[in-house]
């Protein structure tokens, strides 16, 4: 139930795959009807709801894949924590690289900033591009992430959405990690975690 994006340039078919949780099948499907090439596989963060299909993934395009540092620990503990659940994931292969604060990723045309936002885990990023955020677990619709789980903190997330995503214009559109998408005006207005 996490959402995964694939976001392509037109022009050269070039990819990124983000938050790649579950059904790799059916995203390499996407991908494939879409002529697309993947360059990147990036994770908002390390739970495995979110990289579970890393690595069919990276064994079928690959492509190299991200995570902050402060998660890339995660990545080898998938199968324990998706234990703690009652579901199974394999253990996703190492990243080739590591995203930090203020980082950029080009593929094609299409630039990505990526913004650290801590706070549902130690090493949550938001992925944003010209009016699109990519939010992980950061920012949902009418609501934010957990905190419960190992590495969240409440106070940190909120100040992470609110000094580092509420800056952004209000017609930005959110897309979450779970849920709807939303826009960061309707949050401002409407989000009860944020007033």
């Amino acid at each position: 139930m996490a959402n995964c994006f694939i976001l392509g340039c037109e022009n050269t078919k070039e990819a990124v795959v983000i938050d790649p949780g579950d059904d790799a099948d059916r995203i390499l499907m996407e991908l494939a009807q879409s002529e697309l090439k993947v360059k990147y596989l990036i994770n908002t963060h390390g739970h495995f709801d979110h990289v579970g299909a890393n690595k069919r993934m990276k064994e079928v395009t690959g492509a190299q894949l991200a995570i902050h540092p402060d998660d890339e620990y995660m990545l080898q503990e998938l199968s324990r924590s998706a234990n703690r659940f009652g579901l199974s994931a394999e253990n996703s292969p190492p990243a080739d690289f590591l995203l930090n604060d203020g980082d950029k990723l080009t593929f094609g045309d299409i630039t990505l900033d990526v913004i650290h936002t801590p706070g549902h885990s130690k090493g949550g990023v938001c992925l944003y591009t010209q009016g699109h955020l990519f939010a992980g677990d950061t920012l949902f619709a009418g609501s934010i992430g957990r905190t419960d789980l190992v590495g969240g903190d409440s106070g940190t997330l909120i100040l992470s959405i609110k000094d580092k995503l509420l800056g952004f214009d209000d017609n930005t559109v959110v897309y979450p990690g779970h849920g709807p998408e939303t826009t960061i005006g309707n949050e401002k207005r409407m989000n009860p975690f944020l007033r």
